[in-house]
């Protein structure tokens, strides 16, 4: 069998207690030397055949793959955070499917979700934004034209920019395009939940300036909107006075 694992932001220990099961368990690991915290593979059996995926083609990770499954080995691919998340997966499970290879998928905790934690920040916010949209800078990877940034940022709902701090000018230059201002909150995270996590406070017109003050031009997340800010509605649910499924309200 072949496990796609989520290996969680960065701290060995936000892995799931079913990923690091499997990952205990395996005969062979292929993981994402880039991102991963090597830290995991210290979880790894003795005799554990480990290669680094960030040296490797789809065709090199294919072809460990096919050969630890002819052999009846337990292969296990660990992506960084949640793999469903610019983790390059499909393609790899459209292969195997072609292949009539077995293979599950175990989730992780997303880089996002570490970051909002380093931040003390929830992207939901009553009054404030209900929606958060993932996603990141054209760069030597294309994204679709109805996905630029300029138009994203028209909604200005919550935005999590992954695989863009190298590109922080451009990037608040377009942000700056939609309905953010240069008085929106801004952040940036680096390597969250990273013993060296570093989070640095700004705003939408500050940005840029404040990544090159920081050195942060990499492996770092964009956090933009008004869920940074102070101002908030208190929330229904919660609400003593609003009736839900399990209680009844009360002036």
């Amino acid at each position: 069998m072949i496990h796609f694992i989520g290996a969680g932001p960065g701290a060995p220990d936000l892995i799931t207690l079913r990923g690091a099961e499997l990952l205990k368990q395996a005969d062979v690991v292929i993981y994402a030397g880039s991102l991963v915290n090597p830290a995991l593979l210290d979880m790894t059996k003795e005799g554990c055949s480990i290669y680094n995926s960030a040296k490797m083609t789809l065709e090199e990770v294919l072809e460990v793959m096919v050969t630890a499954e002819a052999k009846g080995l337990d292969t296990v691919r660990l992506h960084t955070g949640d793999p469903c998340i610019y983790g390059a997966i499909r393609e790899q499970m459209d292969q195997l499917d072609q292949l009539g290879l077995p293979y599950d998928d175990t989730p992780g905790v997303s880089s996002f979700c570490g970051a909002a934690a380093a931040l003390r920040a929830e992207y939901t916010l009553p009054g404030v934004s209900q929606s958060v949209i993932i996603s990141r800078m054209a760069g030597r990877t294309p994204v679709p034209e109805r996905e630029r940034i300029a138009d994203l940022a028209r909604h200005g709902a919550s935005m999590v920019l992954f695989l863009s701090a190298g590109m922080l000018a451009d990037l608040q230059a377009e942000l700056l395009k939609g309905a953010y201002t240069a008085d929106t909150p801004a952040a940036l995270v680096y390597k969250a939940t990273w013993p060296e996590q570093k989070t640095v406070r700004c705003t939408l017109g500050t940005l840029a300036q404040a990544g090159a003050d920081n050195g942060i031009s990499k492996t770092a997340l964009v956090l933009v909107g008004d869920f940074l800010d102070t101002d908030y509605e208190r929330s229904k649910l919660y609400d003593p006075a609003f009736t839900t499924e399990f209680r009844e309200g009360r002036p």
